[in-house]
C-alpha cells in the first residue's frame, strides 16, 4: 500500500480508503463472515481508513464498523471518518453538528473520530431542499465544529465538495476546513482538469488544484461513478449526485472511455481507480465495495500505479471534446 499526506491534517492515508456506503454497501447488506473477511483483508493489506455516515444504511453502517473493529486489537485499528447532514429549516445548526456527532459515536462504539465531514449540498444561498450556503458554512456550521474539535469528538473537520462551484471554491478558500471530498472521475474529471467553455458536465473548475494551493486534503468520492464506469452489469443504486449527469449518458461515456484506454492497464475497475490516483493533489480514493472481489480490484490498481501518460492525455482529448462520437 502507498501512502498521501491528507493537506494541512498531517495524516498519512492510503491511497484506498474503505467506503461504507450505500452504493457499494457492503457493509450493510454483506454477511456477517463476508464483513469480517473485508475488514481482516483491508487491514492486512495496509488501508488504514474507513469512510462512513450516519445516513448509509440509516446507521446500519456505523453501526457495521463499530462492532468490527471492537472486534480488532487496539494497534490495528484504522482512521475513522463520519459525517453530519443537517437540517437549515430546522435551526440551531450548531447544535445539530454536536447531536449527529454523539449519536454517530454511540453507533461507532467510539470516543472520538478521526475526521468529521459536513455532507449537505453546498450553495451561495440556501432555499434549495438542505442546501447549506457559504455563510453557513463559514459562521454556524463552523461554529458546531470547532465545538465537538475542541471536546475531543474529532480531530479534523471536513466537507463534501458538492453543490454549486463557486459556492465549493469560497469554502476552501476560507482555509477553515481541513478536508474536502470531492467528485472527480474519467466521465466528469473537471475537479482536476480544466474543461472548455460551453462543456455539457457540471464544471467544478480545478476544485483539486485550488485545495492542493491551499493544503486542503482531498478524498476522491464516485471514482467508479457509482459503478458504471467498473461494469456493464446495473445494480440498481447508480443514481447520479452532480447535475447534468445520467446513468445512460455516464453508460455511453463510460465505453467510449473504456476504448481508449485499451484494454492493456487492468480491469475497468483498476483503470478507473488509477485515473484518480494519477492526480498528485489527491490523497485518497474512496472506494465503495459491495464483495470481497472488489476490495481485490482496488488493492490491484494501488499495486500497477498512476495510468500512463499517453492514456491520460488520450482521454483528456476525448474529455475535451465533450465525447464527440
Amino acid at each position: 500500500m502507498n501512502y498521501r499526506t491528507l493537506g494541512k491534517t498531517g495524516l498519512k492515508v492510503s491511497e484506498i480508503v474503505f467506503g461504507g456506503g450505500a452504493v457499494g454497501g457492503l457493509l450493510i447488506r454483506a454477511n456477517d463472515d463476508t464483513r469480517r473477511q473485508a475488514i481482516a483483508r483491508a487491514l492486512q493489506a495496509g488501508v488504514n481508513w474507513i469512510d462512513t455516515a450516519p445516513m448509509y444504511g440509516d446507521g446500519a453502517s456505523e453501526e457495521s464498523i463499530g462492532w468490527l473493529l471492537a472486534e480488532r486489537p487496539l494497534a490495528e485499528r484504522p482512521f475513522v471518518a463520519t459525517k453530519t447532514m443537517l437540517d437549515p429549516n430546522v435551526g440551531d445548526l450548531v447544535g445539530q453538528v454536536e447531536r449527529s456527532l454523539v449519536e454517530s459515536l454511540q453507533r461507532l462504539q467510539m470516543d472520538s473520530v478521526d475526521l468529521l465531514q459536513v455532507h449537505n449540498l453546498i450553495y451561495w444561498e440556501r432555499g434549495r431542499g438542505n442546501g447549506l450556503s457559504v455563510d453557513d458554512m463559514l459562521e454556524p456550521v463552523r461554529r458546531g465544529l470547532e465545538r465537538v474539535r475542541d471536546a475531543g469528538l474529532t480531530r479534523h473537520v471536513g466537507f463534501t465538495a458538492n453543490g454549486e462551484r463557486d459556492a465549493l471554491h469560497a469554502v476552501v478558500e476560507n482555509g477553515f476546513y481541513e478536508t474536502a471530498q470531492i467528485y472527480y472521475n474519467m466521465i466528469n474529471p473537471s475537479a482536476g482538469w480544466s474543461v472548455p467553455s460551453g462543456w455539457s458536465g457540471h464544471d467544478f473548475g480545478n476544485l483539486i488544484g485550488l485545495c492542493q494551493a491551499k493544503d486542503v486534503g482531498v478524498l476522491v468520492i464516485r471514482a467508479l461513478a457509482a459503478g458504471v464506469l467498473a461494469t456493464d452489469v446495473r445494480h440498481g443504486r447508480e443514481g447520479e449526485i452532480i447535475p447534468n449527469a445520467d446513468v445512460e449518458s455516464n453508460e455511453r461515456k463510460a465505453t467510449m472511455l473504456m476504448a481508449v484506454v485499451g484494454q492493456d492497464e487492468g480491469t475497468r475497475a483498476q483503470i478507473a481507480v488509477r485515473f484518480a490516483l494519477s492526480n498528485p493533489g489527491v490523497s485518497g480514493v474512496v472506494v465503495g465495495m459491495a464483495e470481497l472481489d472488489h476490495l481485490v480490484q482496488a488493492l490491484g490498481a494501488v499495486e500497477r500505479g498512476p495510468l500512463p501518460a499517453a492514456a491520460l492525455e488520450r482521454l483528456r482529448s476525448t474529455v475535451a471534446a465533450d465525447f464527440a462520437d
